[in-house]
């Protein structure tokens, strides 16, 4: 009996072990995504100025805004690519509903769509583009920003009001 005990208490051990292990690697990503502190700008859409985050490596752009919570009011990121190309973006391991504006070498919003968490739905610009910004849910809508509309920045080679 004893020699039965000792055997399920290893066997626990490692089954314990083994769970810890799983843990911390499915908590990578998570943690990875949490601490990378990104670039940033401010960019002005009319009279509303974005503090937008930059994604300028394929890995930035990979991970996005996913394992977020939250996103405040004029808070984004904006996905800079290093020229203009087919851009699709999803939802995957996004917590927060996004809507993305897809713009071209100038500034100039070509289309925006709407995306809901969690979902691997893709959403493609209606022609190649070199950004995409992605802000709150209707924050596009909600200022009346439409395809054509001019954006301002450092990234589309104008200036945006500090």
């Amino acid at each position: 009996m004893k020699l039965t005990s000792n055997l399920a208490r290893k066997a626990n051990r490692r089954h314990i072990g083994f769970l810890v292990c799983f843990a911390v690697l499915s908590l990578a990503p998570l943690a990875r995504a949490q601490l990378a502190v990104l670039p940033q700008t401010t960019l002005q859409a009319g009279m509303q100025l974005i503090h937008a985050e930059l994604a300028t490596t394929p890995d930035q752009r990979e991970t996005g805004l996913m394992y977020r919570r939250e996103l405040s009011g004029n808070h984004g990121m904006l996905f800079i690519f290093s020229d203009d190309q087919p851009v699709c973006m999803w939802m995957k391991n996004t917590f927060i509903p996004l809507s993305v504006a897809f713009i071209d070498d100038q500034g100039r919003i070509t289309n925006i769509a709407d995306m809901k968490p969690q979902t691997l739905d893709s959403h493609c610009a209606v022609q190649n583009v070199r950004f995409a910004l992605e802000m709150p849910l209707g924050w596009f809508a909600q200022r009346g920003l439409k395809p054509g509309f001019q954006l301002r920045g450092k990234p589309f080679g104008t200036t945006a009001a500090r």
